[in-house]
């Protein structure tokens, strides 16, 4: 059984990894402008950087879902590498947004991209499964 989902569950460990460091940075970035919590205006760097740990934070469920109902139900290695792109992409838009807001639309296109590809995975691998014998 672990075998079936090796891929799957070493992607989702990344993914919490990469929102913990997402996390840090809001916290480095807190005590490099003096924002104590629960403020979340200042700096406009703060700003981008808060904003951009909890964009990423709020899709995060979705992708979670999407990557194991794809993986499951469609082909755990071509969800498992489609998570990888959606995890790097959305590295690159936490890094764009870091810098300007305008350098979070490239990756922003990209990661929502990949969601729409892991629904129709998920939906294909569960219809196949519903409809084929």
């Amino acid at each position: 059984m672990r075998n079936q989902i090796d891929l799957l569950a070493t992607v989702t460990v990344l993914g919490v990894l990469e929102q913990a460091y997402f996390a840090l940075q809001v916290i480095y970035a807190r005590r490099k402008y003096k924002i104590s919590p629960p403020e979340t205006t200042g700096h406009p760097e703060f700003e981008r950087i808060f904003r951009a740990q909890a964009n990423c934070s709020e899709y995060f469920p979705i992708f979670i879902a999407l990557l194991w109902v794809a993986g499951i139900f469609f082909h755990q290695g071509v969800a498992a590498v489609c998570g990888l792109l959606y995890l790097y992409t959305r590295f690159k838009y936490f890094q764009g947004y870091a810098v300007a807001a305008q350098g979070r639309l490239g990756p922003l296109y990209a990661s929502a991209r990949l969601l729409w590809l892991l629904l129709g995975l998920a939906l294909a691998g569960l219809l196949a499964h519903f409809f084929l014998p």
